[in-house]
């Protein structure tokens, strides 16, 4: 089952590279009007890899909107599926099939102190969130900080706009550089937000912190693009005897995408790894589980007895449940 959505034509109207591995597009929807979007919304875009499937992937949008244009950025992943070589691949003029913005991160403005937290490419939700925050703090006083962390400092891309938002409540950290969780997050006002997206361990280390550390769990808002995965890559099998068949489940396809392509029929949604609304029973596995969402805690992924089908992958053959039922 696939959530409704409204596309559009957009054109690419500006490119720039933010890093080395980072690109940022300014697409503009036909008509001129892309309209107010609230931080922490994304777009789906349609795009064709090289090997001629259509894929379609979720960015988040940068920043605060002009009205005219929607901007993403985009890392380059030479080892993916192939969705960010295509988009890489585009030029100015050149056209795409878009959604309408849709906001499943959003930015809560009636708390007491926040906690902005980015690994990555995901500080692309939060810049938005940054900019917004960063205003709101002029205004009321109230508390903000931002932890902003990548491999090294050529990969802090958006630096110099949260800077711009927020001043000296960011800080950058790079390389082996360990951000003190424990410690940002009990600087955090009683009732404060904690709201944060990149890498998976990253993700994991916050959540066990804010277990910790006591803190209801309604207040720790994240966002995920999955994870690059322990295992490379590649092809895979799987079994689903309710239905009679064995698939092959490509290199550049999800399992998710599989399924659906062969007919059986699974629900979803975020397409993240995050609402688990996919997830299956593992019947049986003939190699190793990739756990790559963070639906799942670490004892239901130790026990490989169920698998989000939107990110995670295998090595070898999984022989998987589905919800279908022959009628009596």
């Amino acid at each position: 089952m696939k959530s409704d959505l409204q596309w559009m034509q957009a054109q690419l109207v500006a490119l720039r590279d933010v890093t080395p591995t980072v690109r940022e597009f300014e697409l503009r929807p036909d008509g001129g009007f892309a309209g107010a979007h609230e931080p922490g919304a994304h777009l789906q875009v349609q795009v064709m890899t090289a090997q001629g499937r259509l894929q379609t992937r979720s960015y988040s949008l940068v920043g605060e909107g002009d009205g005219r244009s929607w901007r993403i950025a985009v890392k380059r992943l030479d080892d993916g599926r192939g969705g960010s070589l295509a988009m890489w691949r585009l030029g100015v003029g050149d056209r795409l099939q878009v959604s309408a913005p849709q906001n499943h991160f959003a930015l809560d403005l009636a708390a007491p102190g926040y906690l902005l937290v980015a690994g990555g490419i995901g500080i692309t939700p939060l810049v938005g969130m940054a900019q917004r925050l960063g205003a709101l703090a002029r205004r009321s006083g109230v508390p903000v900080r931002m932890l902003y962390g990548a491999r090294h400092a050529g990969e802090l891309g958006y630096l110099p706009q949260l800077q711009a938002a927020l001043g000296e409540r960011v800080s950058a950290h790079e390389g082996a550089t360990a951000i003190d969780f424990d410690a940002a997050i009990a600087a955090l006002p009683p009732g404060g937000q904690l709201y944060t997206c990149g890498p998976v361990p990253m993700l994991e280390a916050i959540k066990r912190a804010w277990h910790a550390a006591g803190r209801p769990l309604e207040d720790l808002r994240f966002e995920t693009f999955g994870s690059s995965g322990r295992l490379p890559t590649q092809a895979f099998q799987v079994r689903i005897p309710r239905h009679g068949l064995t698939i092959t489940v490509p290199a550049d396809s999800t399992l998710l995408d599989a399924l659906e392509a062969a007919g059986v029929q699974t629900l979803s949604d975020c397409k993240r790894g995050e609402c688990g609304l996919c997830t299956m029973d593992v019947l049986a596995v003939d190699g190793e589980l990739d756990h790559r969402d963070v639906f799942l805690g670490a004892h239901e992924k130790a026990a490989n007895t169920r698998i989000c089908a939107c990110v995670s992958r295998a090595v070898g053959a999984l022989t998987l449940d589905s919800a279908y039922r022959p009628d009596a």
